[in-house]
């Protein structure tokens, strides 16, 4: 699909269920995301994301919400099982609503109806045409555009052919690059408001600095022909870690997050708060005073087809012992198993759910017995030998 007719696309749902709608908001969209609020009674609102990948409508979009409600999970994973040819996004969006309204025992709202209308057509320039269900832009119209751009560039060098004759560009120090400058062109043609300022409001100069570094290098190895993952795993997982960067707790230091020698699908977590009155965090004191460390450090990695699979958590350091964590430190989430897992968990949710879950089982640090730091054999060994009555995941997995 082209990029006019996936605007097109979102422009149609933005038409029908703009800003001040009273049950479904789109707050912001760019071609390759969707933010959208569901209004509750008596609740807070919902914030669903939504991930759209270049290879839209072939790949479909990922749907995801920071909630671990499970009947919240089911809905989106149940969107996964819609079929359609060309507007995949909108007959998407009706089941999330309809499903929605239906989970929390509230009317379907009338306008729903309104997706089922056929998208406006996308002619020369991107002026809609009026009703039609073929709403891409067409080759011949494309031939057109570039026609029509030719004619006024053309007129506009001309115009400023004096101004320039004298300029040597050798003096502006240019980088100058095609692709870069066919990317900002494209970008350019439709400006959308605050799209560049919403992505990066609430986001720190130094995390800023990170996601950018991400992009340059996703850029060139994508034209050394080198790609790692999947578009769809980079793509969300650069939303999760854009949300990891605005989340309170992040800033509060809750935990904090670092990339492994600067790969997306490797990230190290330091829980570095606890409930206050449990014994782990008292063991986390006498940590600090014996190895200057009062943290506990995660390793997270994600494979090629998250979300779709769980990422796989083991815990490096320190040694810890006590319910929900076996023999040997192998630390048991069902959340992480495929059975448990859900495409709309998000990874700070996960964060938070491991801190509760080492709290709940009353864990605490193995001092005195060697150095405090996580042992590959010693979390294979309960993985090879303890038979477990739940499918739940250790720390490490194995081919």
């Amino acid at each position: 699909m082209s990029v006019s007719g996936l605007k097109a696309e979102l422009k149609f749902l933005e038409s029908i269920f703009n800003p001040n709608h009273e049950r479904f908001r789109i707050i912001d969209w760019k071609p390759d995301e969707l933010r959208c609020q569901f209004n509750l009674t008596r609740e807070k609102p919902l914030i669903i994301h939504c991930n759209i990948t270049e290879s839209y409508p072939s790949m479909p979009p990922v749907w995801f919400v920071d909630s671990d409600d499970p009947n919240l999970a089911q809905v989106l994973e149940r969107l996964e099982g819609v079929k359609s040819v060309n507007t995949l996004l909108v007959q998407q969006l009706k089941n999330l609503i309809c499903d929605l309204c239906q989970l929390y025992d509230l009317p379907q709202h009338r306008d729903v109806k309104l997706l089922d209308e056929p998208l406006p057509a996308v002619g020369p320039g991107g002026q809609e045409r009026g009703p039609s269900t073929a709403y891409e832009v067409t080759s011949e119209e494309e031939g057109e555009e570039e026609e029509e751009g030719e004619e006024e560039g053309e007129e506009e060098q001309e115009n400023r052919s004096t101004d320039i004759e004298d300029l040597d560009l050798d003096d502006l120090n240019l980088d100058f690059d095609p692709d870069d400058y066919n990317s900002k062109e494209e970008d350019e043609e439709e400006p959308m408001d605050g799209e560049k300022n919403s992505e990066d409001d609430g986001i720190e100069k130094e995390n800023l600095a990170i996601l950018e570094r991400l992009r340059m290098n996703r850029r060139r190895d994508h034209l050394s022909g080198t790609v790692s993952g999947s578009v769809q795993a980079s793509d969300r997982l650069i939303k999760e870690l854009r949300d990891i960067y605005r989340s309170p707790s992040h800033k509060a230091g809750v935990y904090s997050v670092e990339l492994v020698d600067d790969s997306l699908y490797e990230w190290n977590v330091k829980l570095r708060t606890v409930d206050p009155d449990s014994p782990l965090h008292r063991d986390l004191q006498v940590l600090k005073e014996q190895e200057g460390k009062d943290y506990i450090l995660l390793n997270v990695s994600f494979k090629d087809n998250f979300p779709f699979d769980p990422p796989v958590l083991r815990v490096v350091s320190p040694v810890l012992y006590g319910n929900y964590v076996i023999k040997r430190d192998a630390l048991c989430m069902e959340l992480l198993t495929k059975e448990g897992w859900s495409s709309a968990y998000s990874i700070e949710s996960v964060i938070m759910q491991v801190t509760f879950t080492l709290v709940e089982g009353k864990a605490r640090v193995q001092f005195g017995g060697g150095p405090l730091q996580f042992n590959f054999a010693g979390s294979r060994y309960p993985f090879l030998h303890f038979d477990m009555p739940y499918h739940y995941l250790f720390t490490t997995r194995f081919s």
